[in-house]
């Protein structure tokens, strides 16, 4: 009970703590965030032995613990990811300030003038896992878009959070952002998560980052508004009228380059008129990068040396190097499959027949779809986001990559001349 009444306690000050805290940042001049994020990115480059020194503490007791290769990838730090992240900052840092931004006036003909504005949402939650990286990630776009933060990591990356949080909290304080801005609660059990969701006259919005079971506790547990970012399930359609070569790149880069991450294929649908042009060399190239195929009868016809693929393949997130495949008759069956198995965040068609495209754009109903390019670009940074707080699959308020507009509300402004109501 004493340990209870000690979470319960600290989530709630933290909370009314940043709180307090978004009131001073919601008028923030636009100067002093910038200032804060080009020192926050400053800090973590001079810094950089220090964040790796704390991450290894993690990634060693990830290890301990038996957790798989690609959880152990999303968790890992180094010299190049500390620098995408230094990168992630200062490209937030350049972006246009959303914060009193006037997004439509018109006069009534009463003569009231009536505007919309850009305010901040106020105090932001987000839960995520193993991926350090979201600890700046959040802070840079919420600091830009005059929102507090409260930070909460997985238990697995404590000690990589704990030192991300405290460097960026720290420099952003000497260039002017209000004390508590930035928070994290260092706190690993899961009483913390379940507080922090009550806390409705605190927090406006909770933003989780996760398995399938992180986001169902967060959605059946909170008083607060969520937009959740579920599982990545995403398909490369091949067409029949694709460019082979084109389709090879693609979905390799697709599966290949970062599986252990939600916009990595999981599954490849090649029409049948091209299949045994495509699979033989598609699936050798695929087995040298190690990747196991499992496929369906079809693919196991042309190619005979894979796993079969279950029913249970069709909805699998594998985040690992794992592939499932299966030949289609069109792009009827394509676009049926994609409905039934996705998860409505990537889905990417390779084609060369500008009919099959635009059909595959507006049939399929996904946060992102491609024409002709890999899934592995849905990304806040990649669409010229400078990052993102997460990939809503939902429609409301927000789909897709989250970024600084996403973490905005809309405020009514009306200029009068002394109007009545009769």
């Amino acid at each position: 009970m004493f340990i209870q009444n000690y979470i319960k306690e600290k989530i709630l000050r933290i909370a009314q703590q940043s709180k307090a805290a978004s009131r001073r940042l919601s008028n923030l001049s636009t100067k002093i965030k910038n200032d804060s994020l080009q020192f926050m990115a400053d800090i973590l480059e001079e810094r950089s032995g220090f964040i790796l020194d704390a991450n290894s503490k993690d990634i060693q007791q990830a290890r301990e613990n038996g957790l798989s290769s690609a959880f152990i990838d999303r968790l890992t730090l180094n010299n190049t990811r500390i620098m995408e992240m230094s990168k992630g900052l200062r490209d937030v840092a350049v972006l246009p300030d959303p914060v009193g931004e006037v997004v439509r006036m018109w006069r009534r003909p009463n003569g009231l003038q009536i505007g919309k504005i850009r305010t901040p949402i106020g105090v932001i939650g987000i839960i995520y896992e193993s991926r350090p990286n979201v600890t700046v990630d959040a802070a840079a776009l919420c600091i830009k878009s005059g929102n507090a933060v409260i930070l909460r990591g997985g238990s697995e990356a404590i000690n990589s959070n704990i030192a991300i949080a405290n460097l960026l909290s720290d420099a952003g304080k000497t260039r002017g952002l209000p004390d508590n801005s930035i928070q994290l609660i260092d706190v690993i059990e899961r009483e913390a998560v379940l507080e922090m969701l009550k806390l409705d006259t605190c927090i406006d919005l909770i933003i989780p980052r996760g398995g399938h079971s992180l986001i169902r506790t967060v959605v059946k547990n909170s008083t607060i508004p969520v937009i959740k970012h579920d599982k990545g399930l995403c398909h490369v359609y091949i067409d029949s009228e694709a460019d082979l070569e084109m389709g090879e790149r693609i979905a390799f880069n697709a599966k290949v380059q970062r599986p252990s991450v939600c916009n990595a294929m999981e599954t490849l649908l090649v029409h049948k008129d091209i299949a045994r042009r495509f699979l033989p060399p598609m699936i050798k190239k695929f087995k040298e990068a190690k990747v196991e195929i499992r496929g369906c009868s079809k693919t196991k016809a042309i190619v005979t040396d894979i796993e079969n693929a279950t029913d249970e393949d069709w909805d699998a997130e594998y985040l690992d190097l794992i592939l499932s495949i299966k030949i289609v008759d069109g792009i009827d069956e394509a676009i049926e499959h994609i409905t039934r198995h996705g998860s409505m965040l990537s889905e990417a068609i390779v084609t060369m027949n500008y009919k099959n495209a635009w059909r595959f754009l507006r049939e399929v109903d996904a946060a992102s779809v491609f024409v002709n390019a890999s899934t592995r670009f849905t990304d806040g940074g990649q669409f010229g986001l400078g990052a993102e707080m997460g990939i809503s699959t939902q429609k409301l308020h927000c789909r897709g990559p989250m970024g600084l507009e996403e973490l905005t509300s809309i405020k009514y402004i009306i200029f009068g001349d002394g109007q009545i109501r009769e």
